[in-house]
């Protein structure tokens, strides 16, 4: 007799791979198949507005899309949101497929599952399927941070676009993704074809593993490096910056009476880990206030910003009653020289409790989006001439396009994928008889020239 507990809860599975290497191609496979599950599809976009709902079979009825940021950063709350949605209605469907944008870390998309008790309760991390372009690998495994943790995170990784590479350049790059990830099942794919056991229902993530390639996994990404607890008395506080490595560094302080709840038996190191930094994470979502050397600052909650371009920088802090002040800083105090003291004099005060925080991941901030989006119909002609002149010109800082056209004289959406100088299209959906036909495309690299990108669009229309 088999004692074991059977897993009731909702398998998950986090879809990841840089951009372009096939990750819609899959979802769109997984959805198609006639597998019997009911799934729940999270997609979200690196891009101003949202084309991949076009480009997914059924998203009508089973596309949840957050569109213009990263999952793993700016909308990450909306997953949680979304998620906690679905467990309510979680009768209506047995699978969960998340599907990142090419640009997100897979780690913080992983670890919100174990960081919220209810998502915990209802639902499993199944594995992390990856994507990796065989084509353009290296050069991305080379300049971008994020496709080598996109492989590194993975439990399953499809080498896909077999078709775009020799034989003897497929086994360089399994030796290379082996190098990084000894332990996840590798499978050479052309279209993302595959059978689905490989990637539904495996069984593959593993927490132990993940803290082996991130020991800190468990902890929270805050949007600062540092926080700090002050006891200090009523009166009149200098606080001062040096120039740092960074042109601007934003910091908030407020009292502990502002904490919503904080446990008596926890100590002080333990409330600024939690209730402190949670609240500072709410403060830092906000918009900050500049502040001006020789300023005035009232401990409230409010988020401010200083420039780091001056030599040398003091700040009066209010203080109107005693007690306990939280102070978190965006980048570590050392960079800057911050120290806080006495305005009567003294020696510089130090921090009751402190603590070090894991910082926010960061994005390369040369990758940028341009979305375009307008109602008409295009000349064929004069579309292939100017995409052909783009990508012969400009390919290499073309990571990804991709878009829904109108083209004139067709009666179905035309859809459209690019990776660098590659380029694939096929007629979609019909346009309905009253539907505005409108074109909506994105561009993802870097050095986009926005102006130079909607004239050469334009021109195209009839």
């Amino acid at each position: 007799m088999d004692m074991r507990v059977k897993d009731r809860r909702v398998p998950v599975t986090v879809l990841t791979g840089f951009l372009g290497s096939g990750k819609t191609t899959l979802l769109n496979r997984i959805l198609s198949e006639q597998h019997g599950k009911r799934i729940a599809v999270i997609e979200n976009e690196f891009g101003e507005i949202g084309v991949d709902h076009e480009l997914v079979i059924g998203a009508d009825e089973e596309v949840f899309e957050m569109n213009n940021g990263c999952i793993c950063c700016t909308v990450r709350g909306d997953l949680i949101r979304i998620l906690g949605k679905l467990i309510k209605r979680k009768d209506q469907f047995d699978y969960i497929l998340i599907e990142t944008t090419g640009m997100a870390d897979p780690g913080p998309v992983i670890q919100t599952f174990f960081m919220d008790d209810e998502l915990q309760q209802a639902l499993r991390v199944d594995a992390c399927v990856t994507l990796v372009d065989a084509k353009h690998a290296h050069r991305q495994l080379d300049e971008q941070s994020e496709a080598s943790e996109q492989v590194a995170f993975a439990d399953v990784i499809l080498l896909n676009k077999t078709d775009l590479v020799t034989p003897s350049e497929l086994e360089q790059l399994e030796q290379r993704i082996r190098s990084m990830n000894a332990r996840a099942g590798i499978h050479h794919t052309h279209q993302a074809e595959l059978p689905l056991e490989h990637i539904l229902n495996v069984e593959a993530f593993n927490l132990d593993e993940a803290l082996e390639i991130d020991p800190r996994f468990l902890e929270p990404e805050y949007p600062f490096e540092w926080g700090g607890v002050y006891a200090l008395s009523r009166g009149s506080y200098t606080l001062e910056f040096l120039s740092g490595p960074d042109p601007s560094i934003d910091i908030c302080i407020f009292p502990y009476r502002d904490l919503e709840t904080s446990p008596e038996e926890a100590t002080l190191n333990e409330v600024l880990r939690s209730q402190g930094a949670e609240l500072a994470a709410r403060l830092f979502s906000h918009e900050y206030w500049p502040l001006i050397d020789g300023a005035t600052i009232v401990p409230k909650q409010r988020r401010y910003r200083l420039k780091t371009s001056l030599e040398n920088q003091k700040f009066l802090i209010d203080i109107p009653e005693p007690g306990s002040y939280f102070v978190f800083t965006q980048h570590m105090p050392e960079e800057f020289s911050m120290s806080m003291k006495s305005s009567t004099g003294g020696p510089d005060l130090s921090p009751t409790a402190s603590h070090e925080f894991k910082p926010d991941h960061e994005h390369d901030d040369a990758v940028t989006s341009v979305g375009i989006s307008t109602p008409g119909r295009l000349d064929v002609e004069l579309l292939n001439g100017w995409l052909g002149t783009l990508l012969r010109e400009q390919g290499l800082d073309i990571f990804r396009m991709k878009g829904v056209l109108s083209i004139s004289g067709q009666d179905r959406r035309f859809v459209f994928q690019g990776v660098h100088m590659l380029f694939d299209g096929a007629p979609g959906k019909p346009w309905e008889p009253n539907e505005e036909r409108r074109n909506s495309l994105v561009f993802i690299g870097r050095n986009l020239n926005r102006a130079e990108l909607e004239k050469g669009f334009r021109e195209c229309l009839v």
